[in-house]
């Protein structure tokens, strides 16, 4: 495992308060964790964020446009704030991105890369958002993926399982938590 890395991606409290399954999906993340910590694997966490007055949202995006009044309303900082359960180490790093992909307008690929990691394990929310999005851009950059199915979540239920039932599997490995960890 010397070449993997785990990603817990958008675990922002800001984003967390308002998601439903979010208590659930941040305990098996912690546990996730915590034996990634424990077998010695990089823990690379993932936010999104924006300057203030998120400049870097485009009126043409429909997505990031809708929210830009919520991000607006909140100083940048405390909207990349890591839920407490889940803060990183001192050594751990923190990615910034701007927009869905771990990888779109974030340095994640050359800290993969410096790292010499070749396998990624995919944690967060949405599972329609960042865990979509970057599982396909890692395909498309040759790495191997992980998707834990359990410490991900969707606003909508059927949306997530179809997802990790039918698509993931076809550029990466699916598992839960349980055999991610055994």
């Amino acid at each position: 495992m010397s070449n993997t890395a785990l990603l817990v991606m958008d675990m922002q409290a800001a984003m967390l308060s308002s998601f439903g399954a979010g208590p659930a999906v941040t305990a098996k993340v912690a546990t996730v964790i915590a034996s990634a910590r424990s077998r010695s694997i990089p823990v690379i966490y993932v936010v999104v964020g924006f300057r203030p007055g998120a400049p870097e949202i485009s009126a043409n995006n429909k997505g990031f446009s809708a929210a830009k009044q919520q991000f607006a309303g909140i100083a940048p900082a405390d909207f990349m704030k890591i839920h407490p359960d889940l803060e990183p180490l001192e050594n751990e790093a923190v990615v910034i991105k701007r927009r869905v992909s771990a990888f779109a307008g974030s340095d994640l690929e050359v800290l993969l890369r410096s790292l010499k990691i070749e396998e990624i394990v995919l944690t967060g929310i949405a599972t329609s958002g960042v865990v979509l999005s970057t599982l396909r851009e890692a395909a498309d950059k040759d790495f191997r993926i992980k998707v834990l199915s359990d410490a991900c979540a969707d606003r909508e239920q059927e949306v997530h399982d179809f997802l990790t039932t039918r698509i993931f599997n076809k550029q990466g490995e699916v598992l839960t938590v349980a055999e991610w960890t055994k």
